[in-house]
């Protein structure tokens, strides 16, 4: 009889599988990394250029350039581009970030020979029409004041500005002024600067055995291009950590975003600093969870979490809660940083949490698509190969002793930014 009052036996992780990618520099200096799986008959096709908001010469040009690509092209309307993707079940989508422009086509296997051409037309052929460019701006424009209602998304602009600094493109605010000004003339540029193939990472997984020559093909070849535009983004602000309030009138809540400057992927003991971060908040069972939403009943949920950019990371710390509540919380939030200083962390604790960090990276692989977004990482970030091995290794080596050290260097409350955003 199963006796289900007893937890079963946790197993160790006892190594990464990771599938093996095939990297191939094509003709015109880009590159293809192939993840091959042939479990299911799907697809998936990811280009990645050097095109995100850090490249842009004026503001939000790198938005609206990876917006447009699906509003038509030299030969295809954004009506003709919608059905086609749709006909075969596919999707396409394409967003900029911080740093890259990301196209993206999902299909099945079958499919792909004949979407490749599409996809190869919506990057390289943009028509950039007026019409559908007028649309797109209005439509930003909008989306983005109807964000600005909400307290989370002011909370995050300020904290981004405060972190970064705000002549830093990590850290400006959407101008809609400057949205607005921009042009077909902007966007075309951007796109002959940005968008070269030569520059991009091509990553292919799923089903693509029988096509990886084809991808070759359809992304390898044109001018082999320079190294593109220069690093245009001035230095980041020197970090001033403070309180900051930010009116939202007529809110009943407040938005709380609290953090500071944090060690890249590429320190030495990033992965311990992980660790750490989930026992502060970054699980349901944390303890940020545990005080301010169990204890105090203050909020639905919190987290703690670090966000890699390419530039520059960083320790956010979020949540929503009543506005008369937020000194509380702020105040909660600030005594579990100093818990963790001044008392090691219990081994039931630290061992239960290492089983849930390598027990949702493991799950994490579960799919080739999965393992790609891993392997992606590595490359963008520039990271050593044996990165997520050293993940395990030093999640499970961790002890309280380490951690405590690590949090009296880096979770001092006094050398956190603090952005309160609410009525």
């Amino acid at each position: 009889m199963l006796d289900r009052t007893v937890a079963p036996p946790v197993q160790p992780l006892a190594r990464v599988a990771l599938l093996a990618a095939e990297v191939v520099a094509l003709p015109n200096a880009a590159r293809l990394h192939t993840l091959a799986n042939d479990a299911q008959p799907v697809v998936r096709l990811e280009v990645v250029l050097p095109a995100g908001k850090i490249a842009e010469p004026k503001p939000g040009l790198a938005l609206l350039t990876a917006r447009m690509l699906l509003e038509g092209t030299a030969t295809r309307t954004a009506r003709q581009i919608a059905d086609e993707v749709a006909f075969y079940g596919a999707s396409l989508d394409c967003e900029s970030g911080p740093d890259r422009a990301l196209l993206t086509l999902h299909c099945l296997t079958r499919h792909l020979p004949t979407l490749l051409p599409l996809v190869h037309e919506v990057l390289t052929q943009p028509a950039f029409p007026a019409e559908e460019l007028a649309q797109l701006k209005t439509r930003t424009a909008q989306n983005v004041q109807v964000e600005r209602r909400k307290t989370s998304y002011r909370a995050t602009e300020r904290f981004n500005q405060h972190l970064f600094g705000p002549a830093h493109p990590y850290g400006q605010l959407f101008d809609e002024t400057a949205f607005q000004a921009l042009n077909q003339a902007d966007a075309l540029a951007f796109h002959h600067a940005t968008y070269q193939l030569s520059r991009a990472e091509v990553f292919l997984c799923g089903d693509v055995a029988d096509y990886q020559h084809l991808v070759a093909e359809t992304f390898g070849h044109g001018p082999a291009g320079g190294p593109g535009p220069g690093a245009l983004a001035p230095p980041l602000a020197n970090f001033q950590p403070a309180t900051d309030h930010v009116a939202v009138p007529g809110s009943l809540q407040a938005s709380l975003r609290i953090g500071r400057p944090w060690p890249t992927p590429h320190h030495p003991d990033t992965h311990r600093l992980n660790l750490l971060s989930k026992v502060l908040g970054g699980y349901f069972g944390s303890r940020l969870m545990r005080n301010i939403r169990e204890d105090k009943g203050l909020t639905y949920g919190i987290f703690a979490s670090p966000t890699n950019r390419e530039q520059a990371t960083a320790l956010i710390i979020g949540t929503d809660v009543n506005g008369d509540s937020a000194p509380l919380a702020i105040a909660e939030v600030q005594r579990e940083l100093r818990r963790l200083q001044d008392e090691l962390i219990p081994a039931e604790e630290l061992e239960l949490v290492k089983n849930y960090s390598l027990g949702k990276f493991a799950n994490d692989l579960s799919t080739v698509f999965e393992q790609c977004d891993k392997y992606r990482n590595l490359v963008l970030m520039q990271l050593p190969a044996d990165y997520y091995t050293q993940l395990v290794q030093q999640t499970d080596a961790t002890d309280a002793a380490t951690l405590q050290r690590l949090a009296q260097e880096y979770l001092s409350p006094e050398t956190m930014q603090v952005v309160v955003a609410g009525a």
